[in-house]
């Protein structure tokens, strides 16, 4: 059987996961659906253990792997402090403009996420045909403030910071400019493009805000396969069931213009930048009032439902299955669908 591009098959990772993984007694938090960092026992607190890598695009792609490694750190209610990254460049393309454009995003990304860079691997690789980065993210937490996908309640609030789906307006706006600026102009794609910025794919400032103003029991950043991958997520995780209202879900307005484009669902688009949280309804307005007030846009988008009641979404005509996406939405772009 041959797979696609994208994630795994769940339940093909679920397998592997669970006939070839081992976890140490040290480890607090290891490989499992949904949980997108690992927590180590170090003894007064935890280390949290991160990888990612960025396969989409070349441009900014130092940018995107600080910020996205530090992403599922922060979301553990974790500090991001020191990254590893693996390098690889296309034969025949590399040159040292190329080199030190690449480290110089590096450097400016871990700065400004207080992050150090402390290692890692750079080579010209035969068979690829773009810069594909691989990024190894470690960071701590105290064991009482040690935050997982897992840890959604029944009778939580679903939050959701920003609005989708924003790596995606991002990444295709930078691979499609030309073809975009003929149909929408050069603002628009321009705008589409700094989205990396502004909203921005970092949801570190979320979390801080997040976990300083409530009880949170989860958090969790949906990444590739959009809002709907990291809620159906979040509900095997956490042994959940859960229902979203459609009508709540701040989609962007770029996203709904390019989703109308390409024919894509914006619930499946790749969503980097926004950020899950679930806590108690008690907690919801004051974590939702300090965000907003924090300059984070956030709104409540559902609750977490008994198992039983499965993983739903509530539409105008009524309640139906949260729509499952084997690939990501961004994959009918490029061809790859």
């Amino acid at each position: 059987m041959l797979f696609p591009p994208g994630k795994l098959p769940p339940d093909i990772l679920a397998r592997m996961l669970k006939s070839y993984a081992t976890s140490g007694e040290r480890v607090k938090v290891g490989p499992a659906i949904g949980e997108d960092a690992a927590a180590v026992d170090i003894g007064d607190r935890y280390l949290l253990l991160k990888t990612d890598p960025i396969t989409f695009l070349a441009e900014d792609i130092g940018t995107y792997t600080v910020r996205i490694n530090a992403n599922d750190i922060a979301a553990m209610g974790g500090k991001p402090l020191w990254l590893l990254a693996s390098i690889l460049l296309p034969e025949g393309q590399a040159t040292e403009e190329l080199v030190e454009e690449i480290f110089r995003q590096l450097s400016f990304a871990c700065s400004e996420t207080g992050v150090t860079l402390c290692g890692g691997h750079t080579e010209i690789s035969p068979g690829i045909d773009r810069v594909i980065m691989v990024g190894s993210m470690v960071g701590e937490v105290d064991k009482d403030g040690l935050i997982t996908t897992g840890g959604a309640r029944i009778g939580d609030d679903i939050i959701l910071t920003k609005g989708i789906a924003i790596e995606g307006v991002s990444v295709i706006a930078r691979i499609k400019t030309g073809e975009l600026e003929a149909v929408f102009g050069r603002d628009f794609v321009r705008k589409c493009r700094s989205f990396v910025d502004q909203p921005g794919i970092s949801i570190v400032k979320d979390a801080e805000i997040a976990v300083q103003h409530g009880n949170i029991h989860s958090m969790h950043d949906p990444t590739e396969g959009g809002l709907a991958t990291g809620l159906i997520e979040i509900a095997r995780a956490a042994g959940v069931g859960l229902i979203v209202e459609e009508e709540l879900i701040p989609v962007l307005p770029e996203c709904e213009a390019l989703c109308r484009h390409y024919n894509l669902n914006p619930l499946g688009l790749i969503a980097s930048g926004s950020l899950l949280i679930t806590t108690d309804p008690s907690d919801s307005d004051r974590v939702l009032g300090a965000l907003n007030r924090g300059g984070v846009p956030a709104s409540r988008i559902g609750r977490i439902l008994p198992k039983e009641q499965g993983v739903k979404i509530r539409r105008r005509g009524g309640i139906s299955d949260l729509p499952v996406f084997d690939r990501d939405e961004m994959t009918k772009v490029f061809g790859t669908d």
